[in-house]
């Protein structure tokens, strides 16, 4: 430390303009992030759609409809009228409760406040100082002192801007985490819809199995099929009344996981509006992907993330720079009856710690930065194109089998029942057009969940996950 001391007549504090005169730093052509302005609060949890809480019926009893009373439920006095909800109140829904969307707003609300306290000059310090006290029976010198840290090289606006950029980062997160969010509501309620009609399916299932053992039955009375055709169409009956005690739960659960998605899992079902093969999107290659690549959050935290390397590394740099202190102060010296003024100076020099290893690191991470983006880049490419190959593959399926299988498969289930009944066919004929017929409608409705499962991922700039951790 080199400290110049000097003693004056009453010297005032207007030293201090000493700061002014040294804030001024060179341009360096960073890109500068804007001024942080804080975003509020969130409101009250106000749901545009009145739902009262109800009592969970069990998942493991007895599979009722969606919407049936359960036991432990409100008794139909007490049950208040929930009308039909579409996507869009879902979704209203979601943005006021789901905990992630608030999560990522703070993040968002701490990098601002980051963004803020980088940019904030040193608080300048005031304190006593005595000097001689006790010389020729006085008090000697009794004064104060008012010291300020001068900050050079504009390292004030380098830490700002980098946190700027680290705060448009976590703007980019969250954006990235209302596409995850609204990516999984759009899946949820459409996947409900799928096992409404999964248990459609089941339904007419069990009523053809139970039609095939009464006819079955009959011809056994009149002698004209054997035992073992009454007890196989037996069989089939109960199985069918497997599936659709599976598909009611599969249902259930679904409404379940779809009202834990919005952040209300005591919402209490209800019946959704929406068309599962009108809603579908149309996606191509080609615009698919360059929609992804221009918008996707993902890539733009990325980039924002180099920004903020870059700033890092001027920042590091200009800390070569050392910042000075400057002190001014005001004692009387009882001795002398004088007042007398002090300034000083102090300087750090340079010469072992010249901030090296600081640069080297943050150099690094400008690199490590910069070779994330074509990361990103390389990873949404590839996941873009394993989801799409599934998309392509299921709209294929689905087309091919809501345009003929599903109506073969129906025009001959009736052309086979009517020529059993008639004795034109055995069971065993009949039992394969049956299984032919619902295999191809399960499949059907398999490959529609995964159109539209790939669709939202395709859709949705290939963000899911509404309820994990936020980055």
């Amino acid at each position: 430390m080199i400290r110049a001391m000097a003693t004056f007549r009453i010297i005032g504090p207007a030293l201090l303009v000493l700061a002014g005169a040294t804030s001024g730093v060179a341009q360096t052509g960073l890109p500068q992030a804007p001024r942080p302005q804080l975003a509020p609060l969130p409101a009250n949890n106000a749901l545009p759609v009145p739902l009262p809480p109800v009592s969970a019926p069990d998942p493991w009893g007895q599979a009722e409809p969606l919407g049936s009373t359960t036991p432990g439920a409100p008794s139909q006095s007490q049950i208040v009228e929930i009308r039909s909800l579409t996507l869009e109140d879902i979704r209203q829904i979601a943005q006021q409760n789901n905990p992630t969307l608030i999560q990522a707003q703070m993040a968002v609300r701490d990098a601002q406040g980051q963004q803020i306290q980088a940019g904030l000059y040193p608080n300048p310090e005031v304190g006593y100082a005595g000097a001689d006290v006790g010389m020729e029976a006085t008090s000697g010198q009794q004064g104060g002192f008012v010291a300020q840290e001068i900050v050079t090289a504009g390292k004030l606006r380098l830490a700002a801007s980098a946190a700027g950029h680290g705060a448009t980062a976590a703007r980019h997160a969250l954006e990235a985490q209302r596409w995850r969010v609204m990516n999984s509501v759009r899946a949820g309620f459409y996947e409900v819809l799928l096992a409404q009609m999964m248990v459609d399916v089941n339904q007419d299932l069990v009523r053809v199995g139970n039609e095939a053992e009464e006819i079955t039955t009959r011809l056994r009375a009149a002698q004209e099929v054997s035992k073992a055709d009454v007890l196989q169409a037996s069989i089939e009956a109960e199985r069918a009344e497997v599936g659709l005690f599976m598909a009611r739960n599969r249902h259930r659960i679904a409404w379940y996981q779809l009202a834990a998605m919005v952040g209300r899992p005591e919402m209490p079902p209800a019946a959704l509006v929406g068309d599962v093969l009108q809603d579908l999107p149309a996606i191509t290659w080609d615009d698919g992907l360059a929609r992804l690549l221009s918008g996707s959050p993902e890539l733009a935290r990325a980039h924002a993330a180099v920004q903020q390397a870059r700033c890092e590394v001027a920042l590091q740099c200009a800390e070569r720079c050392s910042n000075f202190a400057v002190e001014a102060g005001v004692k009387f010296d009882e001795a002398a009856q004088q007042t007398l003024a002090d300034v000083g100076v102090a300087v750090p020099l340079r010469i072992f710690d010249r901030n090296q290893g600081n640069i080297i690191s943050a150099q690094a991470k400008l690199v490590a930065a910069t070779r994330e983006v074509e990361r990103v880049e390389l990873d949404l490419f590839n996941r873009f194109a394993e989801a799409f190959e599934s998309y392509s593959n299921s709209n294929r399926q689905v087309e091919l089998f809501r345009t003929q299988v599903l109506a073969s498969a129906k025009e001959s289930l009736e052309l086979v029942r009517a020529g059993y009944r008639e004795g034109e066919f055995d069971y065993l004929s009949l039992l394969t057009a049956q299984r032919t017929y619902f295999a191809a409608n399960l499949e059907y409705l398999d490959a529609l969940r995964e159109l539209w499962e790939r669709s939202v991922e395709l859709d949705g700039l290939m963000l899911t996950g509404g309820l994990e951790a936020v980055e």
